[in-house]
């Protein structure tokens, strides 16, 4: 089953929350919608079902339209973020009730459902109520009920929000082996870019509406195609500096001066804009060529076994990403590095010119 989406506007009360969408899902593919709140993940999950019609454009399962099709007639199933289960349903029941509604035998619904149930790690709770379970064997439970379909689509919006950080980190683990298992197209809505790069597949970046960029997951990360989509794909988003290029060297502000060196070589006179994110700063000299950024700290941000250190540049606030907690004293005088090799660069009108080597010498880090 392929599906296609043909010119799809949604406008609601005269708002649009959908613009001019065009996109294809291969049979099979596993697909992240990124975005942030309100970039229209959820509308466009809805016309996908037949729970919503575009007010104008198209839906195409293998080339035939489906616009006006119920869900009911659709061989869809969705995972919603809240843990929606049938509260006087055990378990094995909740998990099993789509297949009772389409008449499948009993003994195949038992199969389904204690296959997919040992997938999830269910096994042990088939007997109990929602109401015995903890949050995350909720989810667990909704979304057993979803796979056990088998439907040709399958659809995820946001299912992990409402989880606490270990629980995420171990269902999207095996959600990943799941889709990589199965034969539905899978489209999944995050608001996080690192959830995203830990799906994989393909990547659809959504906003206010619009798609700014789709492609391999991976490949979009690396090459941003604006400034806008570098932003919704970078946490946290990415930072910006104003340089201008000219007798062969780059200049920010009035005294930080660096020659053109790797994918920067050849880059023609004028005012660009230079990406980097906040894992590429650094509070410490790394490389011959590191530009050295004077500056003062607004804010340090412990997250975890993470530390974000916002702090000004002549204007410009930018924020440092550092492994393990670190403390700095707000107002404080410190010394930012970046490598050249790193930055993104963009025109005046926000669109990539140039992009750093995905591969760089030395650690990787979280987007």
């Amino acid at each position: 089953m392929g599906l296609t989406l043909e010119h799809v506007d949604r406008i609601v009360d005269g708002e649009t929350h959908l613009s001019d969408i065009n996109l294809e899902f291969p049979s099979g593919s596993r697909n992240i919608l990124l975005g942030r709140t309100l970039a229209g993940k959820t509308t466009l999950l809805r016309i996908m079902a037949g729970l919503d019609r575009p007010t104008r454009g198209r839906v195409l399962v293998d080339g035939k339209d489906v616009t006006g099709v119920s869900v009911r007639k659709r061989n869809v199933a969705m995972v919603y973020q809240q843990f929606i289960n049938y509260p006087s349903f055990t378990v094995y029941d909740n998990i099993a009730s789509p297949l009772r509604l389409q008449g499948v035998p009993r003994r195949e619904i038992d199969r389904r459902v204690r296959d997919v149930a040992e997938m999830l790690r269910l096994t042990p709770f088939l007997d109990r109520l929602p109401s015995q379970l903890s949050g995350g064997q909720q989810q667990r439970t909704a979304i057993a009920r979803a796979l056990v379909k088998e439907a040709d689509l399958l659809l995820l919006d946001e299912p992990l929000v409402n989880l606490d950080y270990k629980l995420r980190e171990e269902l999207r683990e095996e959600l990943t082996a799941i889709f990589e298992r199965g034969r539905s197209i899978v489209v999944y809505t995050t608001t996080e870019p690192t959830e995203a790069l830990m799906l994989g597949g393909n990547v659809v970046i959504l906003d206010e509406g619009r798609v700014l960029q789709s492609g391999p997951t991976d490949r979009v990360y690396h090459r941003p195609e604006s400034m806008r989509a570098a932003e919704v794909y970078s946490d946290p988003p990415i930072n910006y500096l104003d340089a201008v290029v000219e007798g062969g060297q780059a200049r920010i502000g009035e005294r930080i001066t660096f020659p053109l060196v790797a994918h920067l070589e050849g880059l023609a006179p004028g005012r660009y804009h230079l990406g980097l994110r906040a894992n590429r700063f650094f509070l410490k000299k790394r490389t011959d060529r590191d530009v050295a950024l004077e500056s003062v700290v607004e804010l340090s941000e412990i997250n975890g076994s993470e530390t974000f250190v916002h702090v000004s540049h002549q204007g410009f606030s930018l924020v440092v990403h550092e492994t393990g907690i670190r403390s700095h004293k707000m107002g404080a005088a410190v010394t930012v590095y970046a490598d050249p090799a790193q930055f993104f660069v963009f025109d005046q009108e926000g669109t990539l010119v140039a992009a750093p080597d995905p591969h760089p010498a030395g650690p990787s880090a979280r987007g």
